[in-house]
């Protein structure tokens, strides 16, 4: 007889079938409160790295983009605007499975008369995008929330066009020396605790903090995003590795 298989839900391992529902259920949660926690949690630092993000992307007009797990906007904003800078709009659809956040990038959306981003519900493992159709995929801090890391990548795969452009940041394992101590008490103590003052809601702000910890270190998920097909991994460190992008291309 064999074990049911498990995926890893913060510190715990819970039925694979089971993740999906909880991780939902924290982003409903924390909805409301997403983009206000993200500044408290980072004190602001998560701006520079999405602006480094979409920095490196260098969106052009005409590109078609699928920002994946970017409910509340944060990255299609940024895409949006670059676009435009450099002289045209790029067609951006946001694709997050929680529709509690969907629902806040929308009423972002339009408060900052953003109408032409589409917003759609759908699961990063089976994505609703044809093959071969999408200039470049994006996901900051959403892949770590998947139950299966290396399906998500080979969705990216399956939508990009042949030269497309994969990007992810994510937060990962801090190579600074001296840095790691204190990130780590930070995280598995004022995160939990900011989360309760102003989230209410300390248990869903815990499990981000776990999920950091057993996301992958740089190096081994570039060897998975390699594993997946994608060409030229590379990575930046961000804050001495508290976060860290990986690019690569589908050739």
């Amino acid at each position: 007889m064999t074990n049911a298989p498990t995926a890893s839900f913060g510190f715990r391992d819970v039925p694979e079938d089971q993740k999906e529902d909880l991780v939902r259920e924290v982003f409903s949660s924390v909805a409301k409160r997403y983009d206000l926690m993200n500044d408290l949690m980072s004190g602001g630092i998560h701006r520079i790295w999405k602006d480094a993000m979409v920095e490196w992307l260098n969106p052009q007009p005409g590109w078609r983009v699928l920002d994946i797990a970017g409910g509340t906007g944060d990255i299609a904003f940024r895409i949006a605007d670059m676009a435009r800078a450099r002289g045209g709009e790029a067609a951006i659809t946001v694709c997050d499975i929680n529709a509690d956040m969907l629902g806040e990038g929308v009423r972002r959306a339009e408060a900052k008369g953003e109408l032409a981003i589409e917003w759609i519900c759908g699961d990063a493992e089976a994505l609703p995008i044809p093959d071969a159709s999408m200039d470049a995929y994006t996901i900051a801090f959403g892949i770590r929330n998947v139950t299966h890391i290396d399906r998500a990548l080979a969705e990216a795969k399956r939508v990009l066009k042949p030269g497309g452009r994969f990007l992810c940041l994510e937060f990962s394992r801090v190579e600074a020396p001296g840095l790691d101590a204190l990130y780590e008490r930070f995280s598995m103590s004022v995160l939990p605790k900011l989360g309760e003052l102003v989230a209410q809601d300390a248990e869903s702000y815990r499990y981000l903090a776990e999920s950091i910890r057993r996301f992958p270190p740089q190096a081994k998920f570039a060897k998975m995003i390699e594993k997946a097909g994608l060409s030229r991994v590379k990575v930046r460190n961000l804050t001495g590795g508290i976060a860290a992008m990986h690019s690569a291309w589908k050739i």
